[in-house]
This record gives structure tokens, sequence and C-alpha cells, in this order.
């Protein structure tokens, strides 16, 4: 616990309402123009509500209702909410891809925090970039601050099966290019695999995200896998209304929470939940925004170290309702306590320790053993060779086997259209040993590193029984994707890696056991294709899509822009 104690003179808000001056009065009378009471807003502390709730957000759609409960916990606790509307990064409609917009949230909900008269701030987020996106602007602002998760939707079925989002998705899909189901079924399925509103109820990128969230010690305890459509939501909104109040009184803020124990924390769940590759990217830069540097490589340590014991698709078998069920992220970290800072810090005011005292594991084929787990590590792995001279990423658990020490010859895309007309050519001369390749996929190359990642087996293949096969990209892949895909390669192509090098029939050679990626040529001819290889124009004339260009890292380095990168913050806006 902080030593100091905020007194009402020391809050941030009183210096736009707390004054006697001119410009005092014009903030007190718009607020009484709003019909508000003095005594609503006057000697309280003021909590901005940030809301990525949209029409067209299907993860976030009951955030309306839930921020009228976050409302009621601030009232509660004697604070004053306001609703600060921000980008709302649905991903299923925002194209090229809402990784284009991250770091454009991050910046909205720093400045939307730094501009208005706020103490403390709840953030609302739950589909894939709007965690890392909010938490990145929280964590620069540096206001007390709670992040409270959307929450997965509840399970999908359709003709007597359970449907998990995403995961299915592509595993049915595959059949019907194969023929193996019918239109009919098909159709069902799209009516019936989601439910309710929520995020995916698999572990993709959203569950991973609020699961590293709460690891972090930024989201009440359990918040991560309290289901949207479980009345216990409701109930947890409020609770974190209630509870940032108490935490701008005690002026606990990210920088007091966060450290590298916490970071540490995160990487242990995120390897135990065998999680989204994604959160390779988010996290170095949420933790980047902390000042605490973490390399892509430290990924792979802990991932040798720490078991898969999260039984949940799409490397495992159960989805998020289950997880929930059996006790869920409290559980899960209960059965990690032995590899767990428990003495990190939380936005309960207390230790991460503190907040699984009591808890148990109420079903342990969900949430393994760590005796028993589902592998005993390697829930993700980084290689590294001349193909990728700063990394990429591979998801063992979600390949076939066979598949994690090979070489093949390259088939190449240079773009995600050609890629596409090129696997429904059923003439297309492709075997199952070859290594798919789609490049100009990254940062800038597409721009904003798209889920393209789990390129589809090219439907020859699937009409002879195929369903998995070595792919290797600069772009990313859904959380909820599974297979033999290598991601991340970095650098990218467009930004002049040894990607764009690789033609049609190289031999490319991975080995997992071994972390290694190797391109079948020697340092001379693949800097001589680099150097005449033509990247896809990104000079943007004008706007986001320039700025984003001129100033994204790597995948390698989280992603962020560069002058956004590390603590420290702007000066307060001055009160005239």
């Amino acid at each position: 616990m902080n030593a100091h104690k905020k007194t009402l003179g020391d809050l941030r808000s009183q210096r736009w309402f707390g004054a006697t001056d001119l410009r005092s009065f014009g903030h007190r009378s718009r607020m009484l123009q709003m019909g508000y009471e003095r005594a609503d807003f006057t000697g309280k502390p003021i909590v901005g509500i940030i809301n990525t709730w949209s029409d067209i957000n299907p993860c976030h759609l009951h955030f309306r209702e839930r921020v009228e409960q976050v409302k009621r916990g601030v009232w509660q606790a004697g604070g004053f909410p306001i609703e600060l509307p921000a980008l709302s990064l649905s991903e299923n409609f925002v194209k090229p891809t809402t990784m284009l917009y991250r770091n454009l949230l991050a910046m909205e909900v720093e400045e939307l925090l730094r501009q208005h008269p706020v103490d403390g701030a709840v953030l609302m987020g739950g589909c894939d970039k709007t965690t890392p996106g909010t938490v990145m602007g929280g964590i620069s602002m540096n206001l007390p601050m709670i992040f409270l998760p959307a929450g997965p939707m509840m399970r999908g079925h359709s003709g007597g099966k359970i449907l998990g989002s995403g995961s299915d998705v592509w595993k049915y899909w595959a059949e019907k290019e194969a023929g193996t189901i019918t239109t009919q079924q098909w159709n069902d399925m799209e009516a019936g695999i989601a439910r309710t509103f929520g995020t995916c109820m698999t572990m993709g990128t959203a569950s991973t995200m609020t699961s590293i969230a709460e690891a972090l010690g930024l989201s009440l305890p359990g918040a991560a896998s309290i289901p949207a459509a479980d009345a216990d939501h409701p109930r947890m909104a409020s609770a974190c209304g209630r509870r940032i109040v108490e935490m701008i009184w005690e002026d606990l803020k990210p920088s007091d929470i966060l450290d590298r124990r916490s970071v540490e924390n995160a990487l242990v769940v995120h390897n135990a939940l065998a999680g989204s590759t994604n959160a390779m990217i988010h996290l170095v830069a949420m933790a980047g925004r902390a000042g605490i540097p973490i390399k892509l490589s430290e990924f792979d340590d802990f991932a040798q170290k720490v078991p898969v014991i999260a039984n949940l698709r799409p490397s495992g078998a159960w989805l998020m309702e289950d997880f929930h069920i059996a006790g869920g992220i409290r559980a899960l970290m209960v059965r990690l306590s032995p590899l767990l800072h428990l003495d990190a810090r939380s936005v309960t005011g207390g230790t991460i320790g503190d907040g699984l005292a009591g808890m148990s594991v109420y079903n342990d084929d969900v949430i393994r053993p760590l005796d028993k787990p589902i592998v005993e590590s390697g829930g993700t792995a980084i290689l590294y060779g001349n193909l990728a001279p700063h990394g990429c990423v591979i998801k063992p658990p979600a390949a076939d086997p066979r598949f994690l020490k090979h070489t093949g010859p390259a088939l190449v895309f240079d773009d995600y259209d050609a890629m596409s007309a090129a696997v429904n050519d059923l003439d297309l001369d492709v075997t199952p040993d070859h290594i798919m390749v789609l490049r100009n996929a990254g940062p800038i190359g597409g721009p904003g590193m798209p889920e393209w990642g789990m390129l589809p087996i090219p439907k020859v293949l699937l009409r002879q029984g195929v369903r998995d096969m070595l792919r290797i990209s600069d772009a990313r892949m859904s959380g909820t994707s599974y297979g033999a895909c290598i991601l991340h390669v970095s650098p990218e192509s467009a930004a002049g890696g040894p990607l764009a090098a690789v033609r049609n029939g190289d031999l490319i050679t991975v080995d997992v056991s071994e972390r290694r990626i190797h391109l079948h040529l020697d340092e001379a001819e693949i800097a001589a294709r680099v150097a005449s290889f033509v990247p896809p124009d990104r000079a943007y004339p004008r706007g986001y899509n320039r700025l984003f260009a001129q100033h994204v890292r790597q995948a390698h380095e989280g992603c962020d822009f560069d002058f956004l990168e590390g603590a420290g913050g702007i000066p307060e806006p001055e009160i005239h």
C-alpha cells in the first residue's frame, strides 16, 4: 500500500472544479447545464470510464449496460463517473485489421484521460486489440486504473455438437471445402456458433490478453474468466467502480503495480494457457510502456519451463465457460503458484497471492495438475535463423507433430489475393510436404500485420485428406487458429527482411526442438535477392496510415510506435 493517501486538495479534478477563479466557474456552470447538482461532482473523485462499445462490436454489445453498472459502483463508493467513448475495434468487421489501429486506441485512451478532469479510470475492453490498446494508454497516462474484461460468450452448438468460435470455423471450413459436410450443415453452424454477446469462448487472443491483464495485476481477481452473460459479470463491473474510487484515494497507479515480477507472472500464465501467439506482440508493447523491456526469447525461456495445464481449445478440448466453472483464472493461478511471484502487487491494493486465497480447482481435466499437463513444456516456441534473424513464432501443441521437424520446398505468394486464388485451383502443383510462404503481410507490408498467417490448405490437398501443412508468414494469425503456422517473421519482407529472398522451390528447414528455421541459400544469394526485391508501395500520402508506416516497430519489438515507447509522460494540460 502506498504511504501517501490523497486528500481532496490532491485530486487532479480539483484543478478544474475546486478553484474560485473564472475558469472554474465555467467548468461548474457547464456541469450544472447538464442537470447535475453541485454535490454530484464537487468534493469527489472523478472516474473516467473508457467505453469501447459500438453498434458493430458483438464482443462489447453488453457494454451499454455494463457502463451503467460501473457507474453504480462509483456512485456507491462516493465518486463521480463520466463515460468517455473510445475506438471500439471490432475484430470481425474492422479492415484490413484491428492491429493497424491498436496504437491509435492507445493514443486515444492516453489523451482522453489527460485532457479530461479525471482522477482515475476504468478501462472497458476485451475484443482482441482493446485490451492491449486501452492498457497501453492507461499505463502511459499513469493514473489509478482498473481493466474490466468483456468476458467470453457462452458455448456455441449445432446439430448436437458443441462449437468453439474461430477454432471450429477453421476446422469445419476445411471439411466443407473437402466436401465432407453439406451447405445446410455449414449454414446451421453459422447460426449456432456465436449465441451471446462476448468475446470468443476459446483461448484465443481475447481471453489470452484479458488473462494476461489479470496476471499483471490490472484486473480484479477472477475477472478475466467470467462469461459475459453470467450474472457475476455485472457484479464484477460494479465492483470495479467501487474499487477504482478507493484506488484514487490510495494513489495506487500502474507504476506502483507493474514491475519485472508482474511481467514474469504474465509470461507464466500465457504459457500455461498455450495462449495466443498475438500475446507476444502485445505484452512486449504493454511492458514497454511501463519501462520494463522484455525480449522475444523470454517467451521461449518461459515456454520451456512452464507446462501447458489449461485444456482449452484450440490446443485442448474445453471452452471458456467450462474454464470458469472449473475455477477460472484464479484456479489456474493457484495451480501455478510455485511458478508465480505471489508477492507481486494488484489493483486490489494487496498481492496476487492475496487474490488466490481460498480458491480451488473444480475440474482436473479442464485445469490440469502441474504433473499431468497437456504438454510438459513448449506452449509456444521462438525460432531463429537466416530466414528470421529477429525471430518468429510457432505454437507446437496446435500443429501436426510431423511438421515440428521438416524440410520442404517453398510455395511463395507475394499477396493475399494471389494466395487465395491459388488455394482454390484444383490444378495447383502442391504436395503435403510443400511449405507455403506468404510475405508482404507484416506491420508495414500488410499494412498492420493482418491475421493472414493461417494460410488455408489448398483445396486439392483437402480432398486428399490433408488437414495440416507448414506455413510461414510475416503476418499474424487469429488466436483461435491452429496448425503448423510460423508467424511474425522478423524483420518483415517489406522492411528488407530475408523472407523477401524466398522463391518457389527453395528448400526451407524447420526444427522446433532446435529452435531453428533455415533457408537453404548462402548469405550472398540472400542479400542479392533481397536487394532486388520490390516491396508493395506503402508510401501513404496522408492520415493515420502514413503515421503508422513511418513509425511502427517490427513484430519482435511489439509493433508500438517509436515515439510512444518507454515510461514517462507528457506534461499535464494547463487549465486556463
